[in-house]
């Protein structure tokens, strides 16, 4: 063992735990300390897993369906490292191997699940080499850091082909996604919905609505939301793939239902996007060679944290916190939200730091104007850009009230709202909301 490696994994260790007794969530920082000492110290660590590497990658719900991955892999009585708190650039990676790690620099693992950023795959793929890898979906995404989708497409592309052994278990009803997969040469599962759910009731922006092969306008016999669902190009013959895990008799109430491979699986979780979560998770396993016997079991202990459906319990009011950061996000959490029919308040924080992306023109093509039903108590805006959001608010005749500071606007929905709150933000905003929930939760 290095003694550099040990004295990296020291330092990081140390670093982590000062930025927590600073408030501060210490991943990111752990990570680029640890780099600096031993630069080539995600070599070294990753390849003392035991068994396999699973990362995952896509626009929207990487942080659940790794998440998941990791609780379905321990429910099987694995050890996994995972970047749980969803730091998935370079030096968040780095952190989910060094903070996991024994001060000597040794790692007790099984399985790595490491969630990682599209466009961070460049510094990633090539260091852990990931047997495998779960795709979710492609939208479009904060567009001054990322540009078009194109552009995604062919960073994932050209890292996929430099692993080409690691398999890579797709969303077929994405046709991005499903492009993405054939064209690489990896090989490749998928999993999918294949009849429609429910009517889609939204305009949508619809990122894959031509032929990724040829150019030609794809022809939709239903659609799920945004792009996916079952498609086909009338020129080329490209088409939706015959799905290896589809799911059947999905129901979205106040619980996810459904059933893939004779399997009847239940989560209470809401919003369409979760069957996609949990199926994703669920390929993952079996593709791993797992029976997934106690995949319900998980399903039951899960709790999703760091703002993806998280929920608080303050002064006896219902809290629920959730990341929405581009269109296709935003509308199904407004669906999510909307399943809901009780009375209910919403805080809607946006903020333009450069993790969000400085352009926040994304915020014209959510579909806002479904926030205008009879159960909506209140509708208040937070964050840097609230401005801009209750400009959005008003164009669709919905009004909102401002409140500059996320704790105020937070403490007086508790104190005078419906008692049924839901917290809608974006990137850079999450981490402090939900350390004002957790203090708030603990207050007497």
């Amino acid at each position: 063992m290095k003694i550099r490696t040990s004295i990296a994994v020291t330092a990081a260790k140390i670093t982590g735990y000062v930025c927590k007794l600073m408030g501060r969530q210490g991943v990111t920082w752990a990570g680029k300390i640890a780099l600096k000492i031993c630069p080539d110290i995600l070599e070294e660590l990753s390849s003392q897993v035991r068994e396999k590497i699973f990362v995952v990658c896509g626009t929207n719900g990487k942080t659940t369906t790794n998440n998941m991955l990791c609780a379905a892999l321990e429910a099987e009585g694995k050890k996994v490292i995972c970047n749980h708190t969803g730091s998935n650039m370079l030096n968040g990676v780095v952190a989910a191997f060094v903070l996991g790690a024994k001060p000597s620099g040794k790692l007790d693992a099984d399985y790595a699940c490491i969630e990682v950023d599209e466009a961070s795959t460049r510094h990633v793929f090539t260091k852990i080499n990931p047997d495998y890898m779960v795709m979710t979906n492609l939208f479009r995404d904060q567009l001054d850091r990322y540009g078009e989708i194109d552009i995604t497409m062919n960073i994932l592309e050209e890292m996929m082909k430099k692993v080409p052994d690691m398999k890579v278990i797709v969303n077929g009803d994405d046709a991005l996604s499903a492009y993405l997969a054939m064209d690489c040469g990896n090989p490749y599962v998928t999993y999918g919905i294949s009849k429609p759910v429910i009517q889609n009731k939204t305009n949508e922006i619809r990122e894959g609505r031509f032929c990724k092969r040829c150019g030609e306008k794809l022809i939709y016999s239903f659609y799920h939301y945004s792009q996916l669902g079952d498609y086909r190009c009338p020129k080329c013959g490209f088409k939706r793939p015959e799905i290896n895990f589809d799911a059947t008799d999905v129901k979205v109430d106040d619980q996810i239902a459904f059933t893939v491979e004779d399997k009847h699986i239940v989560a209470n979780y809401k919003g369409f996007y979760n069957v996609y979560n949990i199926l994703a998770a669920y390929a993952g396993i079996r593709t791993a060679g797992f029976a997934a016997e106690h995949f319900n079991d998980m399903l039951k202990k899960f709790n999703p944290e760091n703002g993806r459906n998280e929920q608080f319990r303050i002064k006896g009011a219902s809290v629920i916190l959730n990341l929405a950061k581009n269109p296709a996000g935003f509308n199904q959490n407004i669906s999510a939200v909307m399943q809901d029919e009780s009375p209910k308040d919403i805080i809607i924080v946006i903020n333009d730091n450069a993790q969000d992306g400085k352009d926040i023109s994304w915020l014209w093509d959510v579909d806002f104007d479904l926030f205008g039903g009879e159960s909506i108590n209140s509708i208040t805006v937070s964050g840097i850009r609230c401005q801009d959001m209750r400009l959005r608010l008003k164009y669709v005749d919905i009004p909102s009230m401002l409140e500059n500071d996320v704790e105020t606007a937070i403490r007086k929905r508790i104190e005078d709202g419906t008692g049924n709150l839901y917290v809608l933000v974006n990137y850079t905003a999450l981490f402090g909301t939900r350390n004002i929930l957790k203090k708030l939760e603990g207050e007497k």
